[in-house]
């Protein structure tokens, strides 16, 4: 009944930027988190970034600290990821996710899988 659906990605040369979009639809959990994990050809889904329901806060994973920003709208169940000077690391699917309540910062937390958007960062 919840649909996610995401949007924005795109080729992009390295030090490029993307914007990312994400909106879960249907029912709204605002105990919940939302956030997006990526994943590259032949390796495991990984966590990239997620805001908390309950007050916004927002985490990240190391690599993508002072390059990435995540930001929401709870009344919307909408979320943001800003990409700013890409890597060729960063390329991958990029998937948004969702869950009835936090934490979200591994796969097999999120309740909710958006159909992924690809990202590719050139050389």
């Amino acid at each position: 009944q919840v649909h996610v659906e995401e949007s924005g990605g795109g080729l992009v040369q390295a030090g490029g930027s993307l914007r990312l979009s994400c909106t879960a639809s249907g029912r709204t959990f605002s105990s919940g988190d939302m956030g997006w994990f990526r994943q590259a050809p032949g390796k495991e889904r990984v966590f990239v970034a997620s805001i908390r329901g309950t007050d916004g806060r927002t985490f990240y994973v190391e690599p993508v600290k002072g390059r990435f920003t995540i930001s929401g709208d709870n009344a919307k169940n909408t979320v943001h990821l800003q990409m700013d000077s890409l890597k060729p690391e960063d390329t991958g699917v990029y998937y948004c996710a969702a869950n009835q309540f936090g934490p979200l910062t591994i796969a097999p937390q999120a309740n909710y899988w958006g159909q992924g958007t690809q990202v590719i960062v050139s050389s």
